[in-house]
């Protein structure tokens, strides 16, 4: 799988969106999280999908908010972020089991989708593994292989089409290789079919059990936190206050920039007077801020903003209503996924840097489950829509690299490509993934903070 945390601006869907509580004096404008993943098989000698190599951008950072501002009005805020590997959310281990479970949980469901595919055709089906490598524990039930291995880079169902040590005939009609391009086709889309009916299943609790999270816009930012001593604190900024104007110019209810302007400003004003214009309470003062001069030169003034945003949730009254709400919900998570996969498909250049591996998966999730339910949910949710999209395209070791592969032989009157074509290309697709897969984990494990103090 392959997990993208893009910078790209927030869609209407409230997905992991946080109130931004930064460590730095003046805070960036919080990024809704846009992810897609992709699965990739393992390399044997025999028909096999599917595996994951969990990777994501850290240039997102999670925040959890202790309060919240309706309409405006201030709250406690306690910051926790994750900005590149900052792992404080491993600080619960609970929190952390939760993070795998999902991530396990849809790396089952989705090689359960090739597995039912086949298993309900007839098709001979010889092992299902949950990730890759050494086998850590295993059973057999009716001739199939189940077993846990040590690699958490995904999982893969294994089919005997092509294994020397099978004793089933070559010319068997329910070897997968033998069967028509339908049923072939089927459980290849299996996987990916699972894993979208799954996300609309988990959206369509959440929205039976907690709700559905909703966001509205009020004009201006908040100001959570004003630090003792600073510039902000000495010219009478307040906690709670909101800006609505910066040197007489109003700012607008809604915007993606609106922290990053009043920053800019800010920043571009050391010891120089800003007008702001300031909402406290039911009353709408003017104050005079001088921003101190910072080491780089620019300007600040010690507070912590946020966007004007209220968090509240609907509940469906009927059936049909909740249906609805999962709908839209599960189109505007989708519609994420996919403008994220465009932008990484478009600035490549920019974003291969910041790929990362299940190691800081788990740490995003756990960060998540620490903040409550609703982003567990939607955690799960967009994983499971991540891996669904990623798969279909055409690659070697995806499952859109196969039915590539099935097109090919469609358009060719039912002819195969040679066998020995077929495995070279999804041969050099498995082992250039499973050793990405592997730097991944050992980069991100040396990484993360304790294990830095260790060294």
């Amino acid at each position: 799988m392959i997990i993208n945390f893009s910078s790209s601006p927030p869609s209407s869907s409230y997905s992991f969106t946080r109130f931004i509580n930064s460590k730095s004096p003046i805070s960036d404008f919080p990024l809704k999280p846009k992810t897609h993943f992709s699965k990739y098989p393992s390399s044997s000698n025999f028909n096999q999908y599917s595996s994951s190599n969990l990777s994501f951008h850290t240039k997102y950072r999670f925040f959890r908010d202790n309060g919240r501002y309706p309409h405006g009005k201030g709250g406690n805020f306690k910051t926790c972020a994750l900005s590149g590997f900052d792992l404080s959310g491993f600080e619960s281990a609970q929190s952390v089991l939760e993070a795998a479970a999902v991530l396990t949980a849809i790396i089952v469901v989705h090689e359960s989708g090739h597995f039912l595919a086949a298993y309900l055709q007839g098709i001979h089906v010889s092992k299902f593994a949950v990730g890759f490598g050494p086998i850590l524990a295993k059973f057999n039930a009716k001739n199939v292989e189940y077993s846990i291995r040590a690699f958490p880079l995904g999982g893969f169902v294994g089919f005997p089409d092509n294994d020397p040590d099978s004793d089933i005939p070559v010319d068997d009609i329910n070897l997968l290789k033998n069967r028509p391009i339908f049923d072939r086709v089927l459980v290849i889309s299996a996987g990916v079919i699972a894993n979208i009916v799954f996300a609309y299943a988990i959206i369509f609790v959440q929205v039976l059990s907690v709700g559905l999270p909703v966001q509205e816009t009020f004009p201006g930012v908040v100001v959570p936190e004003v630090r003792a001593f600073s510039a902000a604190s000495r010219d009478g900024m307040l906690p709670g206050d909101i800006i609505l104007a910066v040197n007489g110019i109003e700012l607008p209810k809604t915007g993606l920039n609106l922290v990053s302007e009043v920053v800019g400003v800010i920043k571009n004003n050391p010891r120089r007077n800003v007008m702001l214009k300031i909402e406290r309470g039911k009353q709408d003062i003017d104050i005079s801020v001088t921003p101190d001069e910072s080491s780089d030169g620019t300007g600040r003034i010690g507070v912590q903003l946020s966007p004007n945003i209220k968090f509240s949730k609907v509940k469906p009254k009927n059936l049909t209503e909740a249906y609805n709400y999962a709908g839209r919900e599960f189109w505007g998570l989708t519609n994420n996924v996919l403008d994220s996969l465009k932008q990484t498909f478009l600035n490549f250049s920019q974003t291969a840097g910041k790929v990362s591996g299940p190691i800081a998966i788990i740490a995003v999730g756990a960060e998540v489950a620490k903040s409550n339910i609703d982003g567990l949910y939607q955690f799960a949710a967009v994983l499971n829509i991540n891996l669904a999209v990623i798969n279909l395209l055409p690659l070697p070791a995806l499952d859109g690299g196969s039915l590539a592969l099935i097109l090919v032989e469609a358009a060719r009157g039912g002819r195969k490509l040679p066998l020995e074509v077929e495995q070279r290309i999804m041969s050099s697709g498995i082992m250039l993934v499973l050793m990405l897969g592997l730097f991944l984990i050992i980069r991100d494990t040396l990484n993360l903070d304790f294990v830095k103090d260790l060294l």
